[in-house]
């Protein structure tokens, strides 16, 4: 498995333990400052706009009932139907919420 370039996380996360190991791993730690530190970390701002994109399709997923509660029988029929999912969200498709079963 390669080495992450950067690790993404919430304020939840803002811990010497994390931070040491991310840094430990060779990746930029983009994790904002938790307002108790004394010290305040510098991140980028772009890269961590990115990861509310993530966050989102994962609150998607958890909408469609036949992904949330894994239908398919293979792995790989599961992975597919992942794959269509987000083709459809990334072309815009899925702007309604589907109906529950």
């Amino acid at each position: 498995m390669p080495k992450p370039r950067y690790v993404l996380a919430d304020k939840g996360y803002d811990t010497n333990a994390v931070v040491a190991q991310v840094e430990q791993l060779g990746a930029e730690v983009v994790i904002p400052s938790q307002k108790s530190r004394l010290c305040c970390r510098l991140i980028d701002r772009v890269r961590y706009r990115q990861r509310n994109r993530v966050e989102r399709f994962f609150g998607r997923l958890k909408n469609f009932p036949r992904l949330a509660t894994r239908y398919e029988k293979t792995a790989v029929s599961f992975l597919g139907f992942v794959h269509f999912f987000a083709a459809l969200c990334w072309c815009g498709l899925l702007s309604v919420r589907p109906s529950p079963c």
